[in-house]
């Protein structure tokens, strides 16, 4: 029996649109890739979501990969408001679970910056039952440890658990670990997933 869901985040219960946040400045095609390639690319974002780099790290770090787009990378990663967007279903959709008796926690690589610069788009957290946010303990999916963090600090029992992403290889770390995974797309899916689960969703 589901007791338990976990969501990852981005693309899950919020929109990560960096792709758009850059297209608002109007830059060319071409401009635009070396901004993704630069950034959100980037291998040493997965250190920045793990809270091993500053933000001014992270930005010498875009830099270098690039030299030429100092100026449009400050520009752009200025203000991250508009990178993510809270998905409308997210808090009744948390709300109706946790109604229905489930235990609603987050899973999430979530940087430091996008916790503060998107607190707005991430409003729904203070509803959840609690969760992880990887910078805070260094840790990322898909290490072994975060999963094995989260079921000891809520106590959980695998089987009981659910965990939803958009990212394959999160959900084969929690597999690992005994825990039902859905690879989500969208919410219609995911719903249709979790009453297979037999979950009330």
């Amino acid at each position: 029996m589901i007791t338990t869901i976990i969501f990852d985040i981005g693309n899950v219960l919020a929109d990560f649109t960096w792709e758009e946040h850059y297209r608002s400045f109007g830059y060319d095609e071409e401009t635009l890739l070396r901004i993704a390639n630069a950034t959100v690319k980037n291998p040493a974002w997965n250190e920045y979501d793990r809270g091993v780099l500053t933000d001014e790290e992270i930005m010498q770090k875009f830099i270098e990969s690039d030299p030429g787009l100092e100026d449009i990378l400050r520009k752009v990663l200025k203000n991250k408001k508009t990178m993510v967007r809270r998905n409308d279903y997210a808090i009744p959709w948390i709300k109706e679970l946790q109604s229905k008796g489930y235990r609603c926690l987050y899973l999430s690589n979530f940087s430091k910056a996008s916790e503060t610069d998107c607190a707005e788009a991430l409003d729904f957290i203070p509803y959840m039952d609690g969760g992880i946010l990887s910078y805070r303990e260094k840790v990322i999916k898909p290490m072994p440890e975060i999963y094995q963090l989260l079921i000891d600090r809520y106590e959980l029992v695998p089987e009981e658990c659910v965990f939803l992403d958009d990212t394959v290889h999160n959900l084969e770390g929690a597999e690992k670990f005994g825990i039902h995974t859905i690879h989500f797309r969208n919410q219609a899916q995911a719903i249709e997933e979790l009453r297979k689960l037999g979950v009330d969703a």
